[in-house]
């Protein structure tokens, strides 16, 4: 390899981008060196990285991919709908990333149905500024937002309550300054709080032994290449490494007399969280309730469900999946170190609240004066009209005069994801009211064929009970993997006809699911055949 095939990490990003005509940033081709998918190489005291390696790395990421998933997905994937070409900080973008929600489609996807732009896939525009949008499974809100940004008005609905006052956060204006104060203030009751301030001083012994074993033991990013290259065999070397540290460990808790799990296992809480985070968080909740005010007290409470989620005793791993908690030091397949769990919520609480403001004034400079209102309740008979009334009459009285242009939603897969589990700290900890038994197409009922059965008489009650609210011409756009093909039967019970479907590869799911992953953009209208739900 020659010397002036070497670049630096700037110059890496500067190329990378022109070669992959998006933007690539130093930070992304660190994560690359970091985790041991190129080499890096010492240059004058600078990190250098080769050119060379780089292309074939993005040579063969991008093309074998394409190749494998074409193979098992099939020749029809719409890979212009992958969307690709935006880095993460843009697929999550402003309030978009308030909360993490499993299961939610990309910013993109609703922009791309939504705007007036026509390409060779989109050959019309379906939604114009001023026009109403209905999303039935608005889940984090992602469909309400994007409307704002578009002028576009909308509703959603969600069975879940704590979904709903997801969506009211992130498109709710606030008095950022009041916000501010609140995180502020809830900051030093932490800071000043006596058993925070032992846990972190604990933490910083921990984390301080913690560093002088793993850059021996575990140097970055020369180890992970090793795994990569199949040079180190990860468990026989690993699992031994983290026995040999936990003698230090179990010595610093007993030293610093730190509580793990409480001895109650009543609830979630009890569970996964270490004794001390869980007296932090009823200490910041109850201060919570104190708020007057309405939006900034869901603002700040949607804050510290974002940091309780983070703080779960698990490992880094298993974030989105949980198994079984972890109270104690461990190997983290995923940093390819020893990792530790978390003993006070400070560190993510002050990451979180000033992540908030930025994003909330992001946001603010791109909404536009249109409504969009969240309602609880059950889309498969709920009264919309009566529903918003309750929030808004004069936004009642617009769906009832000019009626809703259509929908666009993601509904919930068959058998695949517990909506309200995903979230149970948060109703747990703020006391909403879960209704797991309303849920179309749970978990817990599985994808058998009772399970289809119902998912199906679900989803095409929900679409009869929305035509009323719609306009003669409406549009109605259902994103789904539609393993089992129900969608036809649908779209056949609620008087509808799929003219058009779009079948796009998912990127990048969860934290640990990369795997070969499509939905279809299902399109339907009105079938004026003479067939009646």
């Amino acid at each position: 390899m020659e010397a002036t095939d070497f670049i630096s990490i700037r110059d890496a990003s500067k190329w990378a981008s022109t070669y992959l005509q998006k933007k690539v940033t130093p930070s992304n081709i660190s994560y690359l060196v970091q985790y041991g998918r190129i080499k890096k190489f010492e240059e004058n005291s600078s990190v250098m990285i080769s050119k060379a390696e780089l292309k074939e790395y993005y040579q063969n990421y991008h093309s074998n991919k394409r190749e494998e998933w074409t193979e098992i997905l099939g020749e029809d994937l719409n890979w212009a709908l992958s969307f690709d070409q935006y880095r993460e900080a843009e697929t999550t973008k402003h309030v978009h990333r308030l909360h993490p929600y499993k299961g939610k489609f990309i910013p993109q996807l609703v922009e791309y149905f939504l705007d007036t732009h026509t390409d060779k896939f989109k050959d019309k525009v379906f939604f114009e500024a001023g026009d109403i949008v209905l999303d039935p499974f608005v889940g984090s809100g992602t469909t309400l937002v994007q409307a704002n940004e578009l002028g576009i008005h909308a509703v959603g609905i969600d069975i879940s309550a704590f979904n709903i006052m997801m969506a009211a956060c992130k498109i709710n204006e606030y008095n950022l300054g009041l916000v501010q104060a609140e995180f502020d203030k809830i900051t030093a009751m932490l800071s000043q709080n006596p058993d925070t301030l032992k846990s972190i001083a604990f933490e910083e012994k921990l984390l301080q032994a913690l560093r002088g074993f793993n850059s021996k033991y575990f140097p970055s990013p020369e180890y992970k290449r090793q795994i990569r290259t199949g040079e180190i065999d990860e468990k026989a070397y690993a699992f031994p490494k983290e026995a040999e540290f936990l003698p230090q460990y179990q010595a610093l808790i007993e030293e610093y007399g730190i509580d793990l799990l409480t001895d109650s296992h009543q609830g979630f809480i009890d569970k996964w969280f270490i004794a001390q985070i869980k007296k932090e968080l009823e200490m910041v909740s109850r201060y919570i309730k104190s708020i007057a005010d309405a939006n900034t007290k869901r603002i700040v409470a949607l804050t510290l469900s974002r940091t309780m989620r983070s703080c779960r005793a698990t490992t880094h791993a298993d974030l989105a999946t949980l198994n079984e908690p972890v109270t104690t030091t461990y190997y983290c397949a995923k940093h390819g170190k020893i990792c530790k769990p978390l003993f006070s919520i400070l560190k993510w609480w002050k990451t979180y609240s000033k992540d908030t403001i930025k994003r909330l004034k992001q946001f603010n400079k791109l909404r536009t004066n249109t409504k969009q209102v969240g309602i609880t309740g059950d889309s498969r008979n709920i009264d919309i009209i009566e529903k918003v009334n309750n929030i808004d009459p004069q936004f009642a009285k617009l769906i009832q005069e000019n009626k809703i242009k259509g929908i666009f939603t993601s509904p919930p897969y068959v058998g695949m994801i517990d909506y309200h589990e995903q979230h149970a700290y948060a109703y747990e900890l703020f006391g909403f009211e879960r209704k797991d038994e309303m849920e179309i197409g749970p978990l817990y009922k599985g994808q058998g064929k009772e399970a289809q059965n119902s998912y199906v008489e679900g989803i095409s009650q929900v679409l009869i009970n929305a035509k009323p609210y719609l306009k003669e011409d409406y549009d109605v756009f259902l994103v789904s993997n539609d393993k089992y093909n129900l969608y036809p039967e649908i779209a056949k019970r609620a008087g509808m006809k799929i003219v058009n479907q779009f079948k796009r590869p998912v990127l990048n799911r969860t934290e640990k699911d990369k795997g070969a992953y499509s939905e279809i953009i299902f399109h339907l209208k009105q079938d004026k055949t003479g067939s009646k739900a």
